[in-house]
């Protein structure tokens, strides 16, 4: 085969084979393929798609690329959830505690941030000596002996995925269906999970923000995952607003820690539920999504899901006391507080300008290897729905410099909004799909 006449395949929008693709996947990981021919076959499959069969080649393809966590000797249910990813997205801290410690094994595997979103590993290593980094060998006797583990994508686990993901990254081709449902399910099939949840996000702030896009994701996860024999369920997810009402690295898991031990922030609390609901349902724990949503509500009540926490730290190295000591804040050096001008309902509070904003703070990367400032980022006091005064505090921004702290205010020019009437509340979880 050729790679030029199978560019030209897709280019002219024919479906292909099983066997183009892993000539053209296989020869791009082993230097047969070029970069450059890899962009122009990504660009092609950006502008024509892929069909399901296409799209299931292309997973297995990229699945078969490295090792299978083979995690059979478990005991017990093996569930993970996957975010497409928000703003204030911070559930997975609690999520892979709160499930695991209903007895269902939760081995995640997580990214960093990418664009205006947040990414779990850098949260996670906001708690120092976290690690994130271990071999496959490491990571079963991790979920093995407590139940779940939170780390990055290893070497051997879907190569071809990390190699092509980081050329879409460069080459304008990553919001595309086909290539985003490949790169997450490769991913999730070779970590060893029996069921997958999906939390799809839609709005402004997320990856992939018109409801059709999210919603064909969606059903094409679905597809996926039921041809590879796993159970799954799609949460399509209000991404309009910040999630929370903390952004920034440790200020997220702040927040995961003060719900563990007991604080209510409304929509963290009710996704948080929902998404484990969805977990323990699908790992036979509870007889029905609703069911496994009251449990996790428990798990949060009784510190269930905190105890099992800091017991995953301490496993993965980093500093309990650290997290222990989570109610004596600590915050960047440079504060700002942005207040409201008028009278009146916050309207609207764009997610897409605050995720933006936090990486001028520092919570986030402009470039590949800037240095993440763990302590920066915005505390809203306020969110869409409520009434406002003028010169009440809307939210405060953090940085370690007064420059990056300009950047940030800068950044949230007309981010919030201040109406008159109070708007109409939007619906947090939009849809629920099964497979």
């Amino acid at each position: 085969m050729n790679p030029v006449e199978i560019i030209k395949f897709k280019r002219n929008n024919f479906p292909l084979t099983k066997d183009q693709i892993k000539f053209f996947i296989e020869g791009y990981i082993n230097g047969e393929v070029t970069e450059y021919q890899m962009s122009a076959f990504l660009m092609a499959v950006y502008f024509n798609g892929m069909n399901d069969e296409e799209t299931f080649h292309l997973t297995q393809i990229m699945l078969d690329s490295g090792e299978t966590v083979d995690l059979n000797f478990l005991n017990m249910p093996k569930v993970d959830k996957h975010s497409t990813g928000g703003v204030g997205d911070k559930t997975s801290i609690i999520i892979a505690p709160l499930v695991a410690s209903c007895g269902i094994a939760v081995p995640m595997i997580s990214g960093r941030g990418l664009g205006h979103t947040g990414g779990t590993l850098d949260k996670l290593e906001s708690i120092p000596g976290f690690n994130v980094n271990y071999s496959i060998k490491d990571f079963k006797k991790i979920i093995e002996r407590i139940g779940a583990v939170m780390i990055g994508q290893t070497p051997e686990l879907a190569p071809a995925d990390k190699k092509i993901y980081a050329l879409r990254d460069v080459t304008a081709t990553v919001e595309c269906i086909p290539l985003i449902t490949s790169s997450i399910m490769s991913k999730k099939l070779a970590e060893g999970a029996d069921a997958l949840v999906f939390d799809i996000k839609i709005g402004n702030g997320a990856n992939l923000p018109e409801h059709e896009k999210s919603l064909e994701l969606a059903e094409k996860l679905l597809s996926i995952s039921k041809k590879f024999g796993k159970k799954a369920i799609a949460i399509l997810t209000d991404m309009e607003q910040p999630l929370g009402k903390k952004i920034g690295n440790w200020l997220e898991v702040e927040e995961c820690i003060e719900i563990m031990n007991g604080a209510f922030v409304p929509d963290i609390n009710k996704l948080n539920n929902v998404l484990c609901g969805a977990m323990i349902y699908l790992g036979g724990k509870a007889n029905s999504m609703e069911d496994g949503e009251k449990i996790a509500g428990q798990k949060l009540m009784d510190k269930s899901a905190y105890r099992k926490f800091l017991e995953m730290v301490k496993t993965q190295n980093g500093d309990v006391n650290y997290v222990k000591d989570w109610a004596n804040y600590k915050r960047a050096k440079y504060k700002k507080e942005i207040v409201a001008e008028e009278d009146g309902f916050v309207s609207k509070m764009t997610a897409m300008d605050f995720g933006f904003a936090a990486i001028e703070l520092g919570s986030g990367r402009k470039k590949l290897d800037d240095k993440v400032d763990y302590l920066s980022g915005i505390i809203l006091h306020k969110k869409v729905g409520n009434e406002v005064k003028k010169g009440t505090v809307l939210c405060e921004l953090y940085a370690d410099n007064e420059q990056k702290l300009l950047n940030g205010n800068r950044r949230l020019a007309g981010a919030v909004r201040i109406s008159k009437q109070k708007p109409v509340e939007r619906k947090l979880i939009i849809d629920i799909l099964l497979s």
